[in-house]
């Protein structure tokens, strides 16, 4: 219990010198997203090299792969059937993110530090790392293709008759979306050429045959990837300067209310049943799981809501709140398991 609450510390300790850093501003404007581009492209991929290289293929690839996926669509779905009947109705695509907000974790940000210096093993959030990008990536950006397609369709109908039908300050809506099998191989291509992706899977072929780099190369390797978890810490901490959530004039409390409750509750919930009743996993494994699926919502739901524009407010505010609550969550949930 001393080494969960000692590597707590350790990853608050690094986000609030981060906060500390961008509140001086000593960085610049562009020192935040420059340190987060740092991270996601040369030292992440770097240390998920480094460390599924010497991992079991078999436990990366086993049973919390399976409790990753099983419980972030559980959750994505509860969000889908609760918001139908709760929430006044909002346009699909919206309803989309705010699903994402409910169920998609920060696998990458906070889960590699948390996997590293609470569960013991970086390697361990791989499973979650790989669901979120190689199979729930291509399903959501389904999802939004033809949700905001369909509402562009609506819109410019709309228009043909009254130019003022659009939304106060939105746009008409993305351009029209090119072809279903286009649309297909581009997300392929987006997928394999990720820095995340490309670490894991070369990790995975250099563990599965035992091949080894030569030393001097293994050592800058090794040395590139020890930038990852301080660059990724410290620029989350830099992200969280100046935000200000759930402001009234946005009308959307009760999404990001519904988006977070699920997040921090349901969410490690439904990946406890999933791994324990279900998958029979115990101890450590269970611990491993469920502290997974407490990590707050993933910055690239935000992202992807910028990209698409909708639903920007119940992303942002969801993340904010997420993140500022998930870590002592995570505390409780380790105390609880461990």
């Amino acid at each position: 219990m001393l080494e969960v609450i000692s590597g707590f510390t350790v990853v608050w300790v690094i986000i609030l010198v981060g906060y500390a850093t961008g509140r001086s501003g000593v960085l610049g404007e562009h020192g935040q997203p420059v340190l987060s581009r740092v991270a996601f492209f040369v030292a992440s991929p770097a240390l998920l090299f480094d460390t599924l290289s010497a991992a079991d293929v078999q436990s990366v690839l086993g049973p919390q792969l399976l409790v990753a996926g099983i419980s972030a669509l559980a959750a994505a779905g509860l969000y889908l059937l609760v918001a139908r009947f709760v929430l006044p109705r909002r346009d699909g695509s919206e309803t989309v993110i705010g699903a994402l907000s409910a169920s998609m974790v920060n696998s990458a940000n906070l889960g590699i530090p948390i996997a590293a210096y609470v569960l013991g093993n970086a390697a361990l959030a791989a499973p979650v790392l790989i669901f979120q990008l190689a199979v729930y990536t291509p399903i959501y950006v389904a999802a939004l293709d033809s949700t905001t397609a369909a509402e562009a369709r609506r819109r410019h109908t709309g228009a043909a008759g009254n130019t003022a039908a659009h939304d106060a300050g939105r746009s008409a809506g993305p351009r029209r979306s090119p072809s279903r099998w286009t649309s297909f191989w581009r997300q392929v291509g987006h997928i394999a050429l990720n820095p995340m992706i490309i670490g894991s899977v070369l990790g995975l072929a250099f563990s599965a045959t035992g091949w080894s780099l030569p030393g001097p190369i293994a050592e800058s390797v090794s040395l590139i990837a020890g930038a990852s978890i301080p660059a990724m810490l410290l620029a989350f901490g830099m992200s969280l300067v100046g935000s200000r959530p759930l402001d009234k004039g946005a009308r959307r409390r009760g999404d990001v209310a519904l988006a977070s409750g699920i997040k921090l509750v349901i969410h490690p919930l439904l990946a406890w049943l999933v791994a324990g009743p279900l998958f029979g996993l115990k101890g450590n494994e269970l611990l491993i799981a469920v502290v997974l699926g407490s990590l707050p919502t993933a910055q690239n739901v935000f992202v992807s809501a910028s990209r698409y524009e909708t639903g920007l407010v119940v992303s942002k505010d969801t993340i904010l709140i997420t993140t500022i609550v998930a870590i002592p969550a995570m505390i409780a949930v380790a105390f609880i398991f461990a």
